[in-house]
């Protein structure tokens, strides 16, 4: 099952996407996907309805982010074992944890502002987990009954404010519309196998990254319990869990984005984003 949410920015309204790939207005049956309704059971009574039942959503709506209320959002550094060579950087022993800041969240296709005082502003296609239900001191083997679904996550991040401007990572990774997410929920029996699903970014149209989930040190699994261990997940948090090779920062010389680049990124299963980018 594909859900999405729909509607100009505030006034979202729920929705899947039904076998001939219409959008199907849920807004009579969900007032909103968020961590209520991404409860296994309240997913399982979404999965037994009859879609053709449901208002058909014509037009081209905007599409939000796919889950709202976000109440953390996490991401993994260094996980894929070809993007940290392309850094220079040794395989981590453990999961690097940090944060981005909820507000920094956009839908999949609005635009992405480059920071006023931005020289280094960089793209990162990301796997994105979306917790289900509460999530304390789990298994590894426990944590796919804990995940609603995945998404696709660019992982937009200003390379000095990250790098050079002193202190953790995160006001690199926070700036408003640094966090496009969707366009889609997509429920975990949709995913044969997340450890092995093409991922794509493009910029004006020219491949730059070109990876697979199979080459993640830590699987989505893994990170799931992982963090489990040092905090307790609530349904609707959505955790990124790293790129592929493929960034800005790693060509020689680096490559940043300016305004009036577009991207376009996409994981196979997924779907696909596309932002303009635009002075901020």
């Amino acid at each position: 099952m594909k859900l999405l949410r729909f509607g100009n920015a505030g006034e979202e309204k729920p929705g899947l996407i039904d076998q001939s790939g219409k959008i199907r207005d849920l807004s009579s049956v969900i007032d909103d996907i968020n961590g209520n309704t991404i409860a296994p059971e309240s997913l399982d009574k979404l999965k037994n309805l009859d879609t053709s039942s449901l208002p058909e959503v014509t037009g081209n709506p905007r599409i939000g982010p796919c889950v709202n209320n976000i109440g953390k959002f996490l991401c993994i550094g260094l996980n894929f074992s070809d993007h940290a060579a392309e850094t220079g950087a040794e395989a981590p022993e453990e999961p690097i944890l940090f944060s981005k800041a909820t507000s920094a969240i956009i839908g999949p296709n609005d635009n992405v502002e480059i920071p006023r005082t931005s020289t280094a502003t960089d793209w990162e296609v990301e796997l994105g987990i979306i917790i289900g239900k509460k999530t304390k001191y789990i298994t590894e083997a426990e944590a796919k009954n804990h995940i609603a679904g995945y998404c696709v996550v660019n992982d937009v991040s200003e390379r000095d404010f990250q790098i050079k401007r002193s202190g953790q990572w995160t006001k690199g990774k926070s700036c408003d519309t640094f966090g496009p997410i969707g366009p889609y929920l997509v429920t975990t029996d949709e995913i044969d196998d997340v450890q092995n699903l093409s991922m794509f970014l493009d910029v004006n149209g020219q491949r730059m990254q070109n990876g697979s989930t199979k080459t993640m040190i830590f699987s989505g699994d893994h990170i799931v319990h992982y963090l489990s261990q040092f905090m307790t997940l609530f349904p609707g948090d959505v955790i990124a869990t790293g790129t592929p090779p493929g960034v800005g920062l790693g060509m020689k010389p680096p490559v940043f984005l300016k305004p009036g680049d577009i991207m376009k990124l996409g994981i196979e299963g997924l779907g696909e984003q596309k932002q303009t980018c635009v002075a901020g």
